[in-house]
This record gives structure tokens, C-alpha cells and sequence, in this order.
């Protein structure tokens, strides 16, 4: 009986042996391919291992020569991709991330950027030029960005460097028709459209015959931009975006309602300057790509005397070139960014949802960078490159990150602004030097205030400041409950100069300012938003005129969007100043800019409105 038993157990064990053996089997000759949980891309086993990678490189042919040797510049691109590719006959989506970064950059030296110690309106002193960048990276990688995240998931990774830069033929135009006409031209080589080389000058030509025809682009800053360029030339196949604090317009980075106003953290910085930052190009293609970008075009038209918008600014400004756009769109910004101001991705998220594009909008409360969830952009690229109903087009519009949670986690709101948010508006009493108050019944007629430009101090140290003569502030009554802001404020100000020129910086402020030493400050607790602006513009962007010393003007302008709470027991502040320590020019202390209360207001959009905000202060 227990031979019997045991002769039983044996052969049972043998059948579950050969049944798992079977299984494994078949498991490991059934063909990879990518599969979906909750409408996301999951990782595939069979793709995750680096070493059963095929990774390559190529030159893909576009339509334009930027260099001026006759022949059509070609993009540097490489690729990774599961081995399947190849041995499966798989294809593959594509997510491709473009970069003037990839091969190397020239310093920061601060003899690069411009002086920014001068008089508005005089010509500004000539800058160092960088000496040459030696490229960095050896073949085939070009970047290992995304590649960890997307491959393991069932897509294919390519990069590419843009003009000018790396491998990669022509010049660096910073936001020129062929930064837009590069990665369209790797897009049309993925969809089979356009000619891919092995080498840089050869004819053997290389096809993405492992590519579905379905390509998404990522990426940060500048390599937030390329995604959007490239999608406004309306290329097919390109079926998502997900640009990450973008560059939307050179004018808007460079400059500020006619200011001439340096990106936060590179004071003296412009178009110029990055065009130096970024030229890692063939080194004998560099002295013409200097000659007639930099020393010509730029030269020509970036004008850092009036500041003014020009067809040169224009022509870097992707908000003009959006129709053609068909490509669903996943924005993400930081609110506190004063690198890439948020304005950026605001300007074009409005275009893209006033013209039916799929859209959605992802902001944070930290500075630049910061991408939305792995989750979100997830479901963004499984949705529109394999096609999976995975209803992300009916989420949500926009998602804020609230001051205290973590970007993985952001509250959900039909739209931003909020609609719920309704501008109020607030009138200005007197108090220079020390405050004022910002009211919201317009008060009788109320004096003149002036205050005295000095660049030495800093935005932070005036707000901070009991009495001074250096900056004006207006301060609402103590908040009771909390007030949710959401949207641009807008200020409409009427002042005069003692000069021609004069810089005008506004901040919009939290007080008592938090600078304990026992609670570390958050980056919401102070600041709330700011704006810049040349009263020389106060008619047009495009036609300043110098001040008459003396005279009153009217200027309107709107400052950076947020979507902030402040809290009970704060203080919203407006203050006035001149120039801006860490972002205007600075010209010598001394100008008067004096300010018309009565002619002085701004709207603030808040949820719920005026109801709202007096409910708050009672």
C-alpha cells in the first residue's frame, strides 16, 4: 500500500515536473509584446533587460542646409529598442526626446553673459565669447534619458541633436524655423517619409521599419521647447506631447512687456549668449553659423537697447505658428519656475484648448523642471501611441500640486485658472515710506507716492523692509480664512519718471514674510507672483517712446499665473519697485518713479470672487 502511494506521489510530481517545464516553454517562446493594466503600459519581463537591447545610430536627411555647405544638414539621432524588433518582426511605438545639450555646453563664466550695470536706452557694453566646446559621448549613445522608463514598457527611445550641436549638421538658430524642421524630419524618417544614412555623409540608408508609425515627445526646458516646435509644423505621426516647463516664445524668456529682464539664476543672459551656451557643432562649421546667426541675426534683431517686440521675436514665438498643431498635449510647470516663467506654458495650453486639441494641464508649486506623475504621462502615451480607450481624454483638465503634497499627488480641477476665480479688484492708500493699504472700496482722492531706484537691494529685503525709501507696498487687511488665488493678476498703474527710462518690477506678496529660524520657509510662504515692464511701452510692445521726466502714464500688464492658497492670519501685499536686483538691468541708484494712487489698481483672481475675499477679512 505504501509502495503503491508513494509510486502515485511520484508520478504526480513527474506531470506537474513536465507541466511547468511545458509552461516555461511556451512562455519563453511566446512572442513579447506589450500589455496594459488600468489603462497604463506595464513593464514586459522579456523587455527589461539592458543587455537584450539594440542600440544604434544614424543621420536622418532633413529639408533645409542652416549651414551653408550646399547640402541638406543631417540630425544625429540614436535609437534603443527591445531586441524583438529585430528578431520578432515587433514594432513599436516611439517616445523621442531632442536636446542642444547632449554633447556638451560652454560654462557659465560670468565674462559670457552681458553687463548688466548700465543706463537704460544706452548701448550695452560688448560680452566674452566662450571658447570652443569640445563635444562629449562616444557613439552610439547619444542620451540615456527615458530609456530606463519607457523601453521596459514596450516603446522604443530615440534622440536626437539639434542643429548645430553634437553630430549633428547646421547651426543653432535658438528657436529658428530649423529647430522645428529638425525632429519633424526624424518623425517623418520614423513614418517612413523621410531618408535615414549610417553615416554623416554616406548613401547607405537605414529605415525605422520597427517603428509603428505613432511617436510621442518629452522632455525638459529646451527640450521641453523642441517637443512643441515640432509639433507646430503639424508633422504626422507625432500624436502626443508632454512638454516640461517649455520655452514658448524667446521674447518671452529674454524680455518682459518691453523690459529687458534676464531668465532667473543668469542675470545678463540672452539669445546670444545661449547661442554660445549651446554650439557644440562640427568645428568647421562654426565660424559660419557665428557670422550669420549670432554676429548677424541675432545681433540685428534681438535689441537689448528699447527692449521692444520685433519680427526677429516673432519669429521665436511658437504661439504664432500653432495652427498647424494637431498633437494631444500634457503640459507641466512650476509656478515658483522664474527661470522659465509660467506664463510659458499657460499661453500655449489656451491656444491648444481654443482650438480643439486634446489638452491637459499639470502645474507644481516648486521652480524649473518637474515632470507630471510617471502615472499621467503614462497614461497620456498609452492612449495616443498604442491607442488604448483608456478615457484619459475625459480627465480632468488641470492638476495642481497643493502647497503641501508631493508632485505624485495633485488635486484635480475642471480647468485652470479655476473658473470658479473671479478677478477683484484693489485700490491703493497711502503709507510711503512705510505701508499703505490695499482695499477693496476705492478711497477718496489719495497723494502722489514716489519712490527712489536703487538695484542694490533685494526684492526680498524691500518687501521685508519697515521703512524705506526704495520701494512702495500696499497691504491688505489680515485674512481670516483662507483665500484660494488662481490666475494672472493684472495691475493697471499710473506713474511717472525722474529719468526717460525707468524699470518697473511689481510683486505680489504674503506677509508677515516668513524667515524663521525655527520653521525653514516653504517656497509658497512669501512670494505669490511678480511681473515686469517698461512704462516706455505703456501704447505697444512692438514702438516704445522715451518718458517725458515728469509725466504720468498709464500701463496695464498682467503678471506670472498661479494658483495659490494663503492662508488665515497673512497680509497680501503689493509692492511697488524699480529695477529688480536679480532679473532688470541696473542702471545707477537714483531715478524717481513716482506713483497716482487714484490711477493705480489691480485684479486679483480669486475662487469665489469678491464674496469670497470679504468673507476672508471680516
Amino acid at each position: 500500500m505504501k509502495i503503491r502511494k508513494k509510486l502515485y506521489l511520484s508520478v504526480v510530481c513527474l506531470v506537474l515536473v513536465q507541466l511547468w517545464v511545458v509552461n516555461s516553454y511556451a512562455q519563453q517562446n511566446e512572442p513579447a509584446k506589450p500589455f496594459f493594466k488600468d489603462g497604463e503600459a506595464q513593464i514586459v519581463k522579456a523587455f527589461e533587460d539592458p543587455d537584450y537591447w539594440i542600440r544604434e545610430d544614424l543621420w536622418v536627411e532633413t529639408e533645409f542646409d542652416s549651414d551653408g555647405d550646399g547640402r541638406p544638414d543631417r540630425m544625429h539621432v540614436d535609437v534603443t529598442r527591445p531586441r524583438q524588433t529585430e528578431s520578432e518582426g515587433l514594432k513599436l511605438p516611439v517616445i523621442y526626446n531632442s536636446s542642444p545639450y547632449f554633447a556638451g555646453v560652454a560654462g557659465n563664466n560670468p565674462e559670457f553673459f552681458w553687463d548688466v550695470k548700465q543706463e537704460l536706452g544706452e548701448k550695452p557694453k560688448q560680452h566674452v565669447h566662450p571658447t570652443e566646446i569640445q563635444r562629449r559621448g562616444k557613439r552610439p549613445i547619444i542620451s540615456k534619458a527615458q530609456v530606463n522608463t519607457w523601453v521596459p514598457r514596450g516603446f522604443v527611445v530615440v534622440h536626437s541633436s539639434s542643429p548645430g550641436t553634437g553630430l549633428s549638421d547646421g547651426s543653432p538658430t535658438v528657436g529658428g524655423d530649423n529647430e522645428s524642421l529638425a525632429p519633424k524630419a526624424v518623425i517623418d524618417w520614423l513614418c517612413g517619409r523621410a531618408k535615414g544614412y549610417k553615416t554623416r555623409t554616406g548613401n547607405e540608408e537605414v529605415e525605422a521599419y520597427w517603428c509603428t508609425g505613432k511617436v510621442g515627445m518629452t522632455g525638459t526646458s529646451y527640450e521641453g521647447t523642441l517637443p512643441l516646435a515640432a509639433a507646430t509644423t503639424g508633422v504626422e505621426g507625432l500624436e502626443a506631447i508632454i512638454p516640461v516647463a517649455p520655452n514658448t516664445s524667446y521674447y518671452h524668456y529674454y524680455r518682459s512687456n518691453g523690459l529687458v529682464r534676464s531668465p532667473g539664476g543668469y542675470l545678463g543672459e540672452d539669445i546670444d549668449v545661449l547661442f554660445d551656451f549651446i554650439h557644440s557643432g562640427a568645428l568647421d562649421k562654426r565660424a559660419y553659423a557665428r557670422e550669420h546667426v549670432r554676429d548677424t541675426e541675432m545681433k540685428n534683431g534681438q535689441d537689448r537697447i528699447t527692449g521692444d517686440y520685433n519680427d526677429f521675436w516673432a519669429g521665436r514665438d511658437y504661439l504664432n505658428d500653432m495652427e498647424p498643431m494637431h498633437a494631444a498635449m500634457l503640459m507641466s510647470h512650476g509656478f515658483n519656475d522664474w527661470n522659465v516663467v509660467p506664463e510659458h506654458s499657460l499661453r500655449i495650453y489656451e491656444a491648444a484648448k481654443a482650438q480643439g486639441i486634446p489638452c491637459q494641464i499639470y502645474y507644481h508649486q516648486d521652480g524649473h523642471g518637474g515632470p507630471p506623475p510617471l502615472s499621467m504621462m503614462n497614461r497620456w502615451f498609452t492612449r495616443y501611441l498604442f491607442g488604448i480607450e483608456n478615457g484619459v481624454e475625459n480627465d480632468p483638465k488641470a492638476w495642481i500640486v497643493r502647497e503641501d503634497a508631493d508632485h505624485d499627488h495633485p488635486t484635480s480641477y475642471a480647468d485652470y485658472p479655476n473658473p470658479d476665480a473671479k478677478p477683484v479688484t484693489f485700490f491703493l492708500t497711502s503709507g510711503a515710506p512705510e505701508k499703505g493699504g490695499l482695499v477693496t472700496d476705492k478711497p477718496s482722492s489719495q497723494p502722489e507716492e514716489t519712490l527712489v531706484d536703487n538695484y542694490s537691494f533685494s526684492g526680498e529685503a524691500l518687501a521685508q523692509a519697515e521703512n524705506t525709501e526704495h520701494r512702495l507696498i500696499y497691504v491688505s487687511p489680515e485674512l481670516k480664512e483662507d483665500i484660494h488665488i488662481s490666475g494672472k493678476p493684472k495691475i493697471t498703474i499710473k506713474a511717472a519718471s525722474s529719468k526717460p527710462a525707468v524699470n518697473l518690477s511689481v510683486y505680489l506678496v504674503s506677509l508677515p514674510w516668513n524667515n524663521s529660524q525655527w520653521r525653514r520657509p516653504k517656497i509658497t510662504d512669501n512670494l505669490i507672483t511678480r511681473g515686469w515692464a517698461d512704462l516706455q511701452n505703456y501704447k505697444s510692445l512692438r514702438e516704445s517712446e522715451p518718458l517725458k521726466p515728469g509725466k504720468f502714464y498709464e500701463m496695464t500688464f498682467e503678471l506670472q499665473p498661479d494658483d495659490q492658497i494663503i492662508k488665515a492670519g497673512q497680509q497680501i501685499g503689493l509692492m511697488i519697485i524699480s529695477s529688480d536686483k536679480d532679473f532688470t538691468l541696473h542702471p545707477k541708484p537714483g531715478t524717481k518713479l513716482t506713483v497716482d494712487l487714484d490711477g493705480t489698481s489691480i485684479e486679483i483672481p480669486v475662487v469665489g470672487g469678491s464674496e469670497a475675499y470679504n468673507k476672508a477679512i471680516q
